[in-house]
């Protein structure tokens, strides 16, 4: 019973795009709602699946594994793609080929859902596969816009390189521990077996996750899947932009062999973050902006599993999911609601005193939730961890510090800081708890991690201090010039684009005349 509701929400996904494959143009109302209903109805098997995992422990089959991790990326994916199915069944109303655009984003979603409970390496390769080329499906739904093609084809090349640095990865796996089920390996380098071949396996692992998870510089397809129909850019957000992150978290106990490529997770996914948040900074469209920022949540997941916080890299795929999903969702209501918006006059700007008493303010904060949790016995990652959320709090209340600021918004903002923390220190000490029986713990960190702690904290830090004093320095010719460039990424996406100018996918037919934004 247990194996067939695990099973049972891809099944149900895939049997939901067959019906739209049937019919590809307009779909009758009964057919578009069938679809719902099958995916809403794959939504109910998870959850059943993750109380009987509660009730009778975890299920580790030769083809399904199905433990705290995958229970919660079975439900996270099924509930955001029912979400997704839902709004784009009125998205899509009337558009000339709704019933194809519903079969492959049920198609997309079914391999997902097939991806977080995969058992068998062969298994969990097709089902990564499958993901990428239903994905490059739905980036060519506007086929004859431009930059979606080229969008596109970006994804598609970066995909391909992720397919092959997976598919050499396994092949160490198979090699090093004679056996194609994930749980047997994982128990297998839990015990420190293994050898050359699964540390070089797990660097192929980590070059795996940071093509798949848009990390710099490859980067650049993300910031373009605007160009197709909004339901696309949420449903990146159903275990497809974090599947790299999922693939660590899987893969927790290999990765733990190779502290190289724990420490390549750091450099690339913290530079990622920071580069994708101060460009995000700078765009005027919120789709765009939403998307820089997901490749900054993306780097910030990847340096997490990089600094061996697994728990708390599952729990920031949820978090983010569930949030970035509904923005993007919801971003054609957030700018009508904007323009309507009333402005109040002028802004308390936080001075430097301010900034500063900001800072001693957030991290009493830190000290006394921290303490009064229990957070502060955790290891030296998950404080570098806290310190870095919690420069966050303090940008949030130096708004409130600042000279002009009224007492009301001081204390109001004071105390929703103090709540936010207490909100994450106890989902932190609650996931680590709850996926203690299927990941490991981070472990006592080296030389090397120690340097890597102390810049990702610093530079984190910095960038924090600046932001809060962004307006104070907004104006002047530098950071205008700064502006510009950070705007435009770097002009990384505009090197990529010439660099692969010359290559197209096949010749794709314009799909619609119909425009969305």
């Amino acid at each position: 019973m247990h194996e067939l509701l695990v099973i049972g929400p891809p099944l149900l996904a895939i049997a939901a795009a067959i019906a739209g494959f049937a019919q590809p143009g307009r779909l009758a109302r009964h057919t578009v709602g069938a679809i719902e209903a099958l995916v809403l109805a794959g939504l109910v098997a998870a959850a059943l699946a993750a109380v009987d995992l509660a009730l009778h422990g975890p299920l580790l089959d030769t083809l399904v594994l199905h433990d705290a991790v995958s229970a919660t990326m079975l439900l996270l994916v099924a509930f955001v793609g029912w979400v997704v199915v839902r709004f784009a069944r009125t998205y899509l109303d009337g558009e000339a080929r709704q019933g194809l655009f519903m079969a492959w984003l049920c198609a997309t979603l079914g391999c997902v859902m097939l991806l977080v409970v995969a058992g068998h390496l062969l298994l969990f390769i097709l089902a990564w596969i499958g993901t990428s080329l239903g994905l490059t499906r739905l980036l060519l739904f506007y086929a004859e816009r431009p930059a979606a093609r080229r969008a596109a084809r970006k994804k598609f090349l970066v995909a391909r390189a992720a397919d092959l640095a997976l598919l050499a990865a396994t092949g160490l796996l198979v090699a090093a521990y004679r056996t194609a089920d994930i749980a047997a390996i994982n128990s297998a380098a839990r015990a420190g077996e293994g050898g050359g071949l699964a540390v070089a396996g797990a660097a192929l692992l980590a070059l795996a996750a940071l093509l798949k998870s848009a990390q710099f510089p490859t980067h650049g397809w993300l910031t373009e899947v605007m160009e197709a129909p909004t339901p696309v850019s949420a449903l990146l957000h159903a275990g497809v932009i974090n599947a790299g992150g999922y693939l660590l978290i899987r893969f927790a106990d290999v990765m733990l062999l190779s502290p190289a490529a724990l420490a390549g997770l750091v450099m690339v996914g913290g530079f990622t973050a920071l580069f994708g948040g101060m460009v995000m900074l700078t765009q005027p469209a919120i789709k765009t902006s939403l998307a820089w920022s997901t490749i900054a949540q993306m780097g910030f997941m990847i340096m997490q599993c990089g600094l061996a916080l697994f728990p708390l890299a599952l729990l920031h795929i949820v978090a983010h999911s569930l949030y970035k999903a509904h923005a993007f969702l919801s971003s054609g209501g957030a700018v009508e609601r904007i323009a309507l918006f009333r402005r109040p006059g002028g802004v308390a700007i936080p001075g430097p005193r301010a900034v500063g008493r900001a800072f001693l303010v957030a991290l009493l904060i830190y000290a006394l939730i921290g303490a009064a949790v229990g957070f502060l016995g955790q290891s030296p990652q998950a404080l570098a961890l806290g310190a870095i959320l919690i420069f966050g709090i303090a940008y949030l209340v130096a708004q409130g510090l600042a000279e002009a600021a009224p007492l009301a918004l001081t204390r109001r903002l004071v105390t929703l800081s103090a709540l936010a923390s207490l909100g994450y220190f106890a989902l932190h000490v609650a996931v680590t708890w709850i996926t203690a029986g299927s990941l490991p713990p981070a472990p006592p960190p080296g030389p090397l991690e120690w340097v890597l702690l102390s810049v990702a904290v610093l530079s984190f830090g910095l960038v924090a201090v600046a932001q809060a004093m962004l307006p104070l320095w907004a104006g002047h010719p530098a950071a205008a010039a700064i502006r510009v460039h950070l705007s435009n990424g770097l002009y990384v996406n505009t090197l990529t684009d010439r660099l692969i100018g010359g290559w197209a996918i096949g010749n794709a037919q314009p799909t619609s005349r119909r425009v969305r934004s």
